[in-house]
């Protein structure tokens, strides 16, 4: 059976359409400050898991995906919920709602599932290295399944964004304004955190938890510092995380690393170039300025007349 991309080019494109679904999405999570809700997931999913096992018997990808999915939609309408109350924080909301799906998860496989491996390291977090393994076959050609999956999550994505551009923007930095003008803020962050929550779940078989949380966070915030606006904001962050797949790639294969940790490394340190050198908000480019200014403002030294009787001729 032929393949339709190499090994190489298969844990690429994986890399980069997981980089581009979540660096379309992980903006909006650092200017909201949801940061922490992919992390929330990846703990949530667990119940969805167990009961996947339980209705079917199978740890098959397709099931465990949607039985993720529903718990990682049942964590963002419960953390939306509650912090919509407005007694709790949007962090708080988030540390109250996953671990008590977690333990529920975990009541589950030791009650129904124990003695069946039936856990998240598994059976949900993924190791990229493994994509050209996992492969589903179209018309005699073998193709890696991380493709076909994440390629439709970025292309849903991309049109979330482009349909509901202008209630996102308004919601994101003026929801009291959006409401005035009969935009439900409520209705738009639920929708933006379901988008979250199914992107993360569909990568985590493929590609792992942590580089997820990596590509949804570290982006993003990458961006935030070297951008005043939102749409560049949306694309700097699309760019970091293609820097740091193919970036991540090459030094891992270089190393002979772990490709997530490379890909992790290379994303944390585009971050500590931003925090560093960033244009209006580095650390070095703020004490730059700040040097700069103080010395225009005490300006030349004064002159001193000199004695008379000591000029020269």
């Amino acid at each position: 059976m032929d393949r339709v991309v190499s090994d190489d080019l298969a844990i690429i494109l994986t890399a980069v359409l997981l980089g581009t679904a979540c660096g379309l999405l992980g903006p909006f999570l650092i200017l909201k400050r949801q940061v922490l809700l992919s992390d929330a997931v990846a703990h949530a999913v667990l119940p969805g898991i167990v009961l996947v096992f339980l209705l079917f018997g199978s740890r098959a990808p397709l099931a465990v995906i949607v039985g993720a999915g529903v718990f990682a939609v049942i964590c963002v309408l419960g953390v939306e919920l509650i912090r919509n109350t407005g007694l709790v924080h949007a962090d708080a909301a988030i540390g109250l709602v996953f671990p008590v799906l977690f333990a529920l998860g975990v009541i589950g496989v030791t009650e129904f599932a124990e003695g069946v491996h039936l856990d998240l390291d598994s059976t949900i977090y993924g190791e990229i290295a493994f994509t050209p393994f996992r492969t589903w076959e179209f018309f005699g050609l073998e193709l890696a399944r991380s493709l076909p999956l994440l390629g439709t999550v970025t292309l849903v994505n991309l049109v979330l964004l482009i349909l509901f551009w202008k209630e996102l923007k308004v919601t994101t930095f003026d929801p009291s304004f959006a409401k005035v003008n009969g935009i439900s803020p409520t209705l738009v962050s639920r929708l933006l955190l379901i988008a979250v929550a199914v992107t993360a779940v569909t990568a985590f078989e493929s590609v792992g938890a942590i580089l997820v949380v990596t590509m949804l966070i570290v982006p993003a915030a990458t961006s935030y510092l070297l951008t005043v606006r939102l749409l560049p904001m949306v694309v700097v962050s699309v760019l970091v995380a293609w820097v740091a797949a193919v970036g991540g790639y090459g030094s891992a294969v270089s190393l002979d690393a772990s490709i997530g940790g490379a890909m992790g490394m290379v994303a944390a340190f585009c971050f500590l170039l931003a925090l560093l050198f960033a244009p209006k908000y580095g650390f070095i480019t703020r004490t730059i300025v700040r040097t700069r200014r103080r010395s225009l403002t005490a300006g030349p030294p004064p002159s001193v007349p000199e004695p008379a009787g000591r000029r020269s001729a």
